[in-house]
C-alpha cells in the first residue's frame, strides 16, 4: 500500500440521499449511517435509520471499524424552541486498521462539503455518543 493518502469519492446516489436528507419534513430524530468501500475507494450507504435516538444509533456501530453518521436532532432548547442540526459525526475508535482511519480520515472533508454540512464532531469512543455529548457540542453553535 502506497504512503499517499487516499481520498475517496462520494457515490452519486449517496450525494443525492444527504441532499434529501437535509430538506425532510419528519420532526423526528434521523440517522444515515455510511462506510467506505475498500475496493472502490467510494464512500456508500449503509444504512438508513429512522426515529432512532444516539443511544440505539451507538448500537448500531461497529466495535472496530469508522463510519460517517449524519443525524438529524430534534433539539429542545432551554427556552422552549425547537430546532433541527443536521450533524455530522465521524466515529473512529480506537483499535481501528490504521489503513482505515487514514482512509476515513482523508475522506471525511470531501464527504462534509458534499453533504453541505457545518456542524461536524468527532469521537474515538462510540460510548461517548450520547444526547448530553451532542448537546454539549451543539452549544458552540448558539
Amino acid at each position: 500500500m502506497s504512503s499517499s493518502l487516499v481520498v475517496c469519492e462520494v457515490d452519486e446516489s449517496l450525494k443525492d440521499k444527504l441532499k434529501k436528507f437535509r430538506f425532510r419534513k419528519e420532526t423526528n430524530n434521523a440517522a444515515i449511517l455510511m462506510k467506505i468501500d475498500m475496493e472502490k475507494q467510494l464512500v456508500i450507504l449503509e444504512e438508513e435509520y429512522e426515529d432512532i435516538s444516539l443511544d440505539d444509533l451507538r448500537n448500531e456501530l461497529p466495535e472496530r471499524q469508522p463510519r460517517f453518521i449524519v443525524y438529524s436532532y430534534k433539539y429542545v432548547h432551554g427556552d422552549g424552541r425547537v430546532s433541527y442540526p443536521l450533524c455530522f459525526i465521524f466515529s473512529s475508535p480506537v483499535g481501528c486498521k490504521p489503513e482505515q482511519q487514514m482512509m476515513y480520515a482523508g475522506s471525511k472533508n470531501r464527504l462534509v462539503q458534499a453533504a453541505e454540512l457545518t456542524k461536524v464532531f468527532e469521537t474515538r469512543n462510540a460510548e461517548d455518543l450520547t444526547e448530553e455529548w451532542l448537546k454539549s457540542h451543539l452549544s458552540f453553535f448558539r
